[in-house]
This record gives C-alpha cells, sequence and structure tokens, in this order.
C-alpha cells in the first residue's frame, strides 16, 4: 500500500486509498523531489491517524464539538463569535471535512465573506478557523493545520480617546442620557477610573472594594487574575453613597445585572453631545492606558493594572500625544534658526531659571 505520484499540467498531484478511504490531493510543487516529499508525508500522517481511529470530523462539527467543551471556560464574547461563525459564516466549507480544508478552498470562502463585509472581519474570520483547526490538532483529530491562508494587511485607523479636557463634559451627558439610572453611569467611571472592561463592569461586586485601603480587585476577569487596583479619590467619593456589602456595584433599576453592550447607546449619545471621536468601552480602556503613560507610569506598571499578559499588548492601547511632538518641533525650529518668535515663546521665562542659562 503506497501512494501514485502524478502531473496535471506541470503541478504534481498524489492519491492513496486507506481502509477504504481515498484521497487525492495536489502538492502545490512542480519539482518531482519536492512533491515526492509532500506525499510521502501526507501519505504517513493519514496511515498515523488511520491506526489510532480518529473520525475526523466536518467543520461544522468541529464548531459544535468546540462551543461543548470551551463555552463554559471562555469569555462570554469569545464564545459568541465562534458561534456567529458556525450559524452564519461557513459559506461552502461547513460540509467538509477539516483536514481537507485547503489553502485554495480557504481563500476562496474568505473572498466571498470580502464581498459583503469589511477587510478587518476577514482577518478576524480567519483566526476562528485557524482556532478550530489548532484546537483540533491538540486534540489529535489531525496532524497539522491543513491550509496556509495568511491576514489582510490593513490600513491602521486613527484610536478615539476621550481626551482629559473633554472628560467631565462627557460624564455629564452620560448622565443626562441615563435620566438619574446610575447603572451606565457608575459603569463608565469604572472604566475611565479603574481600567476595567465592559464584562468587568458587569461583573463587579462592592465586597471586592477594600474602603481601608482604598483598592479594588476584579473578581472575575478575562485573563483570571485578581490584582488589587488603587482607586481614585474621586470614585471612591462616587461609589460611596450607594455602597451595598454584598451585592453588585452596576445593576439595571430592578437589581438585576446587564447584558454585554448596555454602555454603547449612552456612549454614542455623549460622543454626539461633545463632538468627540467614536468612544467606546473598549475606547475607554484605551483613554485610561494613554493617560496613564501621559502621566508618567511606566509600561510595566500600566501592563499589570490592565491585565495583560505582554506589555506588547498593552502598547497596542497607548495613542501618541501630539502636544509632545508639537513641543519637540518648536525646539528643534529653534535650533535651525526656524519660527524663532514661537520658538521663544515655549522656553521658560524666569531668567534666573538655569536650565535657561544652559541654553
Amino acid at each position: 500500500m503506497s501512494y501514485h505520484l502524478f502531473r496535471v499540467g506541470k503541478v504534481w498531484h498524489y492519491r492513496f486509498q486507506i481502509d477504504g478511504t481515498r484521497t487525492r490531493r495536489s502538492t502545490r510543487e512542480t519539482s518531482y523531489q519536492r512533491a515526492d516529499v509532500v506525499a510521502t508525508q501526507s501519505f504517513r500522517d493519514a496511515q498515523l491517524w488511520s491506526r489510532k481511529g480518529k473520525v475526523v470530523p466536518t467543520l461544522r462539527e468541529v464548531v459544535a464539538q468546540w462551543l461543548e467543551a470551551n463555552r463554559p471556560i471562555v469569555s462570554s464574547s469569545h464564545a459568541v463569535n465562534v458561534e456567529r461563525f458556525g450559524r452564519l459564516y461557513f459559506y461552502d466549507l461547513g460540509e467538509i471535512l477539516i483536514d481537507e480544508l485547503t489553502t485554495e478552498l480557504v481563500e476562496k470562502a474568505r473572498n466571498r465573506h470580502l464581498q459583503d463585509h469589511a477587510p478587518s472581519t476577514a482577518n478576524q474570520w480567519l483566526r476562528i478557523i485557524r482556532l478550530l483547526c489548532n484546537w483540533s490538532v491538540r486534540r489529535e483529530v489531525i496532524p497539522k493545520v491543513p491550509f496556509a491562508v495568511r491576514m489582510l494587511k490593513l490600513q491602521k485607523k486613527p484610536k478615539a480617546i476621550l481626551n482629559a479636557s473633554k472628560a467631565s463634559e462627557w460624564l455629564a451627558a452620560i448622565d443626562e442620557y441615563e435620566r438619574g439610572r446610575r447603572g451606565v453611569a457608575t459603569a463608565v467611571r469604572l472604566m475611565i477610573g479603574l481600567g476595567l472592561r465592559e464584562a468587568e463592569t458587569i461583573t463587579a461586586r462592592f465586597e471586592w472594594i477594600d474602603w481601608e485601603r482604598r483598592t479594588y480587585t476584579p473578581g472575575i476577569t478575562k485573563g483570571r487574575e485578581a490584582d488589587p487596583l488603587p482607586m481614585p479619590s474621586w470614585l471612591i467619593d462616587f461609589l460611596r453613597p450607594n455602597r451595598l456589602t454584598p451585592g453588585l456595584i452596576v445593576t439595571k433599576p430592578d437589581g438585576k445585572p446587564f447584558t454585554r453592550g448596555y454602555t454603547r447607546r449612552a456612549m454614542l449619545h455623549a460622543n454626539r453631545q461633545c463632538g468627540v471621536g467614536h468612544v467606546t468601552a473598549h475606547r475607554l480602556r484605551g483613554t485610561f492606558a494613554t493617560l496613564m503613560s501621559e502621566m508618567g507610569a511606566p509600561i510595566q506598571s500600566i501592563q499589570q493594572a490592565m491585565r495583560h499578559k505582554s506589555a506588547v499588548t498593552t502598547m497596542a492601547y497607548l495613542e501618541v500625544n501630539m502636544d509632545f511632538i508639537e513641543r519637540a518641533q518648536r525646539r528643534m525650529a529653534s535650533k535651525f534658526g526656524f519660527d524663532v518668535a514661537d520658538a521663544v515663546s515655549d522656553k521658560p521665562t524666569a531668567t534666573n531659571d538655569p536650565q535657561t542659562h544652559a541654553e
């Protein structure tokens, strides 16, 4: 029992049969030697998995299996994304065995997705397919991910942050929209003051506040951390009048918890009222990180406060303050002899300033 190599045009293909299952695929190679290596590896993998008696599921079946195994242990948003993929975005891949997902088939399905969706969502679509394949590899259902499709390179867009000068006005617009209801108003203050995710505001509890030490320890987090966060005085003063022990900090008027996305409408209203960019719950975390950086907090401290595993993730949240760049440009202009009036206005005015004399 072996495999047979044959050419279709200039490309070598192979075929073999194991336990009544016939396999025919392209090596995507025009060189016989390289094609023989690909065919040999594929044949050996097929023999191995045949001996293990694994039943290879379709992509649709893998989605159902993944949700059954992982829904209790992943975030609700993560599970929703995979469920939505299985409900809406299979295209022609749903009934294909997961080890038969070729590069050509996945690229074709992605191009269909691009006809009606933004390129950024196509990358998310591809991530979910890779997630399902890698999970199948770990469960030893397939030997390796069967396709190689690159992510699309996308043009980055400016990320909105809530400028400190607009914060009070923006919060007032939130309060006006909520008409005295404290749920969303409290949630946005938790996001601004502590950098919490929206999901973490839903589960936030009063018993996790240490009123004496003025800290808050999130008890349910995405990464399962439990690190105390210092609480600013203004946030403590806002929360103290409604202190309950124990109990949820953020609730609907009837005392029930909110569901995901509950802050969106109020934020969109406040954005329009104040003329700020598209500030969302996620961008409030970016605001928290950026302002902490501008106040001099080191990246490692911001990383811990935001509960990120890597500082690289934290840096993606930081936006550059162009005021610093503008001041540096004026100083550069002074050294070049350009725009002297603008440059001089940025210097200290005190004549006895030692730094001024040093310049």
